[in-house]
This record gives structure tokens, sequence and C-alpha cells, in this order.
């Protein structure tokens, strides 16, 4: 077969195509053939690391093959590990429709979810009023409670002591980040559950028909409870309060800026979260410092006077 025509030697020839409606058309609807699911138009979805389009009632998510420089062979396995057992837990998320690879120019691995119409939270959050915050709150709690579970590992990820995963704090000043290690090295995060990893306001979709869901596990991966709830709290709520005492209820305003702390601390986002919602990295000399900001924007409602 040759039904993708271009040409993937690195990741800047991934990056130039990997949006390109046209040049993944044939294989989409080869795809789709092969797993005999009708073919509709095919549409653009928010871009990421690889190639995502809508087709009628499903999204289809093809990998970068192993050309492009990255090996996407664990990614895929997680995802599919992830989207497996949502939908065996009966968590709000898409379902898994198919998988498998395609041997052409190139090997490509794809897998196959129904598609979801609802409203980014982000987008959504904007018009609601604090009684729909709490609601919302509420609903995001119940879901992800019957999600952040054990399970059996399913990566290799160390979300505490892999050094990739510490990157984005790397702007931070060379005291902050000694403290930063020597902390979550010392730290009892725990048991650890599966968590999504990255619940920012795209991944989660409101349908005025079905309610509240989770969409992309691609970041999914077993961690502490607290790097996923710091992130929903900082990142998803911007720590907006009626959000926060839905989803968290009568948590102090202490135990709060605990939770964000030691989440974003060992979380994969954590250095550019801060970055965006707290402060500058070079505004930290130290950790007290940044739990001290923590307090302080929970005190006033996210915001700093």
């Amino acid at each position: 077969m040759s039904l993708f025509k271009a040409e993937i030697n690195n990741w800047t020839d991934w990056s130039k195509v990997y949006q390109s409606i046209p040049a993944f058309t044939p294989l989409v609807e080869y795809i789709l053939k092969k797993e005999h699911l009708p073919t509709a138009k095919i549409e653009s979805l928010t871009p990421g690391t690889n190639a995502v389009f809508k087709v009628g009632d499903y999204v289809i998510k093809i990998f970068a093959p192993t050309d492009s420089g990255m090996d996407q062979t664990l990614s895929l396995q997680s995802e599919l590990f992830a989207m497996r057992r949502v939908n065996e837990l009966g968590v709000s998320a898409p379902k898994l429709i198919a998988d498998g690879f395609v041997e052409d120019k190139y090997r490509f691995a794809y897998m196959i979810t129904e598609y979801i119409n609802g409203v980014s939270f982000t987008e959504a959050v904007k018009a609601m009023t604090d009684d729909e915050k709490l609601t919302a709150g509420r609903k995001l709690r119940t879901i992800t409670d019957k999600m952040n579970t054990p399970c059996a590992p399913f990566s290799a990820i160390d979300v505490i002591n892999d050094k990739d995963r510490w990157r984005r704090w790397d702007k931070c000043p060379k005291r902050f980040r000694a403290e930063r290690l020597e902390f979550i090295k010392s730290y009892d995060y725990g048991e650890k559950v599966f968590v999504h990893g990255d619940l920012n306001g795209d991944n989660i979709l409101l349908s005025p028909q079905d309610g509240l869901f989770i969409i992309d596990f691609g970041d999914a991966v077993l961690a502490p409870l607290v790097y996923e709830q710091a992130l929903i709290a900082v990142e998803l709520f911007d720590l907006d309060p009626a959000l926060l005492c839905g989803y968290f209820g009568d948590f102090t305003v202490d135990e709060l800026a605990d939770l964000c702390f030691n989440g974003l601390l060992i979380h994969d986002f954590g250095g550019d979260v801060v970055a965006q919602h707290i402060g500058k990295p070079g505004e930290f000399e130290c950790l007290a410092q940044l739990k001290a900001r923590f307090r302080q924007k929970l005190n006033t409602g996210g915001d700093i006077a």
C-alpha cells in the first residue's frame, strides 16, 4: 500500500503534516473501512502530539510513527489501558471503539473513540453562576472519585523520581530547585492511584444532554491523589472559590494550600502551571515563599490584590 504520501524523517517533518486533512484522508478512509465504520467528512480537532480528526460520530487518533524520532509505543499502550479501564468503570468518558495499526509507507498505530459533542469547560465556566459552579465541581468529584483508585501498573513512569519530568522547574532559582528535590524525595505521598494527569479546561466537556465528560487520557499515569487534585484546583479551577467548594467541600485554606503545593511539586506540568497561575519562577527563592503564595491566592479568591 501507499496511502500516505508525505515524507517523515524527523519530528520537524511530522510537525508539518500531522494536522493535514489531505495528507491523512486516504489513511483515515482505509482505517474506517478496515474497522467496518462509515466514512464521513473529516474535520480537524484541537492539535496535540498526534494526528487527531473527527469523522462523523467518531474521533480517530493516528500516532506519530517511529520515523518521526519519537517512539509512541508506550504512550499508545498507556492510553489504551486508560480508555479500557474508564470504560469498564463507567466513568463519563468516550467509548473506545477500535484500535490497531496499518503497515503503509510507515507503521501507523491508531485508536478510534466515540465523539462527544460538548462545550469545553474553559468556555462553559465563563457563563456559570456560583450555584452552577458548585454543581459542576460536585459532578467532577463524583467522576474522579470513581476513576482515582488503585490499579495494576500500566506504565514505567515514576512521577516523583523521573528526572525528565523536572525540566519545567529549570527556570526557578537554584535554592528553590534543591529544596524541591529534597522535599519530594522525603515527603510521604501515600499510595499511587490511577490519574488522568491533565484535567485542564479542554479535556472536560459539558454536553447539554449527557452532562460532563472527560476526554484525552494520553497523560494517564499512576500517581499520588494530590497529583490529580492539585492540577484541578489550580489549572482547571484557577482557585475559583465556588468550584473549589463544589469539588473539595469544607477544606480549609491551609489544607488546600498544602494540597496544591504538594501536588504541583511532583506534577509533570507543575512548573508551568505555577508560572501561569501563581507567579513567575524568579519570584520564589524557596518553597516557603511558594506555599505562602498559594495561601494568599486562596484567601483572595484566586487573585492577588
